[in-house]
């Protein structure tokens, strides 16, 4: 039954999705685990662990690309808050960022945003023997798609955990832009460490990879179903709407009696089945990737279990 899918109740629930818990729990186990090497194994282990996942010139030529990829599971062992604010980004704008995009473009997006920013970071940083530890790179992803959808949604920080501060997407976008290329020209090109040790290069891959991501497939996919920028907002379909006047072209039994021809058995199956597949569409690819019949189509379902 329709009405048996949580898809289609009306107090649908928002929330996280197994894939943002599995990202979260894998960045939690890595700190963890490089804390247990470090602390509990010594120094010498610990080094060997960093080696082994985090990122650099050196360990590219060695052969181990996974650091392109492991590196965002690591973080700075000397400020745990390092790893709690990528986690709480990636949690925050995952939650909004996953009804859209769904969980395979999601985890796209987010990985795309690691290995750029990976990527750019050894670039700027061939002859350096640092290593590049941290999510950053993804959460800066995150944040550039997050803000291209709602550019002048306001938001409400907590500076330091305690002063309140309103903001819009885009001005958080353009500030971080602008101090990552500031750190970027005048820190890390010089051959510094960047601003406070902050791979500022790995921030703008980020970035740069949340624009392609935006530009070449998120609006490409709204273009092919001629949709405008979907909103952060629930679904219409998952909306309680009042019953229209007008002839529904699929309706259901009510009561024991039959409505018209178009209720027949064959129809509400064929209806069910339709709707089933554009579900499990959603669950893949998120309701941005519909098109504007499969629309029109749950809103007939809907306006169906309304009447019921």
């Amino acid at each position: 039954m329709l009405s048996d899918r949580s898809y289609m109740r009306d107090n649908y629930p928002r929330q996280t999705t197994s894939v943002l818990t599995w990202l979260l729990c894998t960045i939690v186990a890595g700190f963890i685990l490089q804390n247990v090497f470090w602390k509990w194994m010594g120094p010498g282990v610990g080094r060997t662990f960093d080696t082994l996942f985090a990122l650099s010139p050196q360990a590219l030529l060695s052969g181990k690309i996974w650091t392109l990829v492991t590196y965002s599971l690591l973080h700075s062992m000397t400020s745990f808050l390092h790893v709690v604010f990528n986690a709480l980004w990636i949690y925050l704008l995952g939650k909004e960022l996953l009804p859209i995009l769904g969980s395979k473009r999601f985890m796209w997006l987010y990985a795309g945003g690691v290995m750029l920013g990976g990527a750019l970071w050894v670039a700027a940083n061939w002859a350096d023997t640092g290593l590049l530890v941290g999510a950053s790179a993804g959460v800066c992803a995150l944040l550039m798609v997050f803000a291209a959808i709602n550019p002048n949604r306001s938001i409400t920080l907590l500076l330091f955990f305690i002063v309140p501060v309103t903001i819009k997407p885009k001005w958080m976008v353009m500030f971080l832009l602008g101090f990552d290329l500031l750190g970027f020209l005048f820190y890390e090109l010089p051959g510094g460490a960047g601003i406070n040790n902050i791979g500022h290069s790995a921030h703008l891959g980020g970035f740069a990879a949340g624009w392609l991501f935006f530009r070449y497939v998120h609006q490409r996919g709204e273009s092919t179903s001629g949709q405008s920028a979907p909103s952060i907002e629930l679904p219409v379909w998952l909306k309680r709407s009042k019953p229209q006047t007008g002839k529904a072209a699929y309706q259901v039994n009510v009561g024991g009696a039959k409505k018209a021809s178009s209720s027949s058995p064959s129809r509400h199956l064929d209806l069910t089945a339709e709707v089933d597949r554009i579900l499990d569409k959603i669950n893949v690819d998120g309701f941005g990737a519909l098109t504007d019949e499969e629309k029109r189509i749950l809103d007939r379902a809907k306006d169906s279990l309304n009447k019921r």
